[in-house]
């Protein structure tokens, strides 16, 4: 009788071993499923990585929802334009004034000197603050990624006037422009506002995206994409920026947190946003004397400034550590 075992070429004898792949092979012939065993790493695509890395991340998680609430109450409440909102009192008009105007049942966020909901006026002014923050992201990203875009692909005198044009601008300080400019645009409204600071606030995503167009422009398939005869302008729409928009869309995010302390600065120095509109610098700017006898007109308005800006940057930085795969602070 033979030996049931087998001899491998170094003469050793072994005994066969059914495979889970083996199994999988035979029962997939027999008509079976090609579902993963249990233990087998499901794969994704790229956007899937990116979601799961972000949603993984627990303070941009939460910081997107807070975030998320500020905006639907501050535009829920008092309502938008001609739309009524929730809140029973109007920002526009004087109410009796209860004691000193501290925060009671009625009126949570106190009154101001005149009488007025100081609640409703926070929430006016955190609708301009946002208006005017996600305007000046918008138009920034979109102007410096045209720039960086441009001189980072072609290259030459396209790319030195370009960065020169940046260097200036860098050069002199944002505060200080944006101040000379805002006061002309102060008669423009809001979006006036935002068009202006939105100018001027391009310049370091400009360089970013520059840099990793640069680097992009060298790989095989922008070089293959150019030997069969695509066109610049496809090239850079179809194939560059797609592949550079973890750097835009990161930096997106962080220049609106940007926008929100820079339009307060200017309201806070009178450049900003203008009576009888508000925002939420111009309310700090308006009550700073009060900081010491009535503080709750102070205080209200800063914390909406600090919680917005922060959850802003911890999205930020969770959209960082999703699109960048060398990030090892949340797993796939």
């Amino acid at each position: 009788m033979s030996d049931i075992r087998n001899s491998n070429p170094g003469g050793e004898d072994y005994e066969p071993q059914i495979s889970a792949s083996g199994v999988d092979a035979v029962g997939l012939a027999a008509g079976g499923s090609a579902d993963p065993l249990p233990g087998e790493d499901k794969s994704y695509s790229q956007g899937q990585l990116v979601a799961r890395r972000f949603f993984r991340h627990r303070a941009a998680v939460t910081s997107m929802i807070v975030l998320g609430i500020i905006i639907v109450v501050a535009f829920t409440s008092i309502g938008v334009g001609s739309i009524p909102g929730w809140w029973p009192k109007d920002y526009t008009l004087q109410y009796d004034k209860i004691g000193d105007g501290a925060p009671t049942w009625a009126y949570p966020f106190g009154q101001d000197t005149g009488g007025k909901d100081y609640f409703a006026l926070v929430m006016r002014g955190t609708q301009f603050s946002l208006i005017i923050a996600f305007a000046v992201g918008i138009i920034s990203t979109v102007v410096g990624t045209l720039i960086g875009a441009l001189a980072g692909f072609y290259r030459g005198w396209l790319e030195s006037i370009l960065m020169r044009m940046t260097d200036v601008f860098i050069v002199i300080p944002l505060l200080v422009i944006a101040a000379v400019l805002g006061k002309t645009a102060s008669g423009w409204g809001i979006l006036g506002l935002a068009l202006v600071l939105g100018l001027v606030t391009w310049t370091g995503l400009a360089r970013l995206v520059r840099g990793e167009v640069l680097s992009l422009r060298e790989r095989d398939f922008v070089l293959a994409a150019q030997a069969v005869g695509t066109s610049p302008w496809r090239i850079i729409s179809r194939h560059v920026l797609p592949n550079a928009v973890g750097v835009i869309i990161v930096s997106a995010t962080l220049s609106i947190s940007s926008a929100i302390l820079l339009e307060t600065s200017l309201s806070f120095l009178g450049f900003g946003v203008q009576p009888p509109d508000t925002s939420l610098g111009t309310l700090i700017s308006e009550y700073q004397a009060a900081f010491a006898t009535r503080p709750w007109l102070f205080w209200w308005p800063g914390l909406m400034i600090l919680t917005i800006a922060l959850c802003v940057n911890f999205i930020g930085d969770g959209l960082r550590d999703a699109f960048d795969p060398r990030q090892n602070r949340t797993k796939d």
